[in-house]
């Protein structure tokens, strides 16, 4: 099951190396990873997004990110409320003809033309990744010239639901 972790870091040198190279030595995969500074300087955010086969491997995973010197907070957002998105770059082969089928085909995902020359039109598009798939899987039959994502980056939304915990039965009794 895939999983999102993000990883709040110090930003100082070998601190990605540092991270990928304990999650090779304990064979967990990456699917994407993408990092960037946070509104605290010398801070950075590190998304993850992880294949992991039960629970106990999060668990354990979590457990080693944590160790680490420059890591400062991990957690497991793929259960919560969040936000999530990545960005595609989408270089497609074009000619006049084409081009205003293409801006048709992408204007409902919210897409946006970037480039154009004579034999190829570029698009970005951000949004969940299922969104940048689905346009990717429109576009394949135009001939896909190159291609670019980011990778999932992801925090959690501005109130989280709390869970129901019953203290004293007798507040729920008839």
């Amino acid at each position: 099951m895939k999983r999102i972790i993000t990883a709040t870091v110090q930003n100082r040198s070998g601190v990605l190396n540092r991270v990928t190279g304990m999650m090779q030595r304990r064979q967990f995969n990456i699917e994407s990873i993408s990092v960037g500074e946070t509104e605290t300087p010398g801070i950075s955010k590190m998304t993850l997004v992880v294949e992991v086969s039960d629970h106990q491997k999060i668990e354990q995973l979590t457990k080693q990110l944590n160790k680490q010197i420059d890591v400062i907070k991990v957690s497991d957002i793929t259960d919560k409320a969040i936000v999530a998105r990545e960005l595609a770059l989408i270089k497609v082969a074009s000619s006049p003809h084409l081009s205003t089928e293409i801006q048709g085909l992408i204007t409902p995902f919210r897409a946006s033309v970037i480039d154009i020359s004579k034999d190829s039109i570029t698009i970005q598009v951000t949004g969940k990744p299922e969104k940048t798939d689905a346009l990717i899987s429109l576009l394949r039959p135009y001939g896909i010239k190159e291609l670019a994502k980011t990778g999932v980056t992801a925090f959690l939304r501005g109130h989280q639901p709390q869970q129901a915990q019953v203290t004293d039965l007798n507040q729920f009794s008839v």
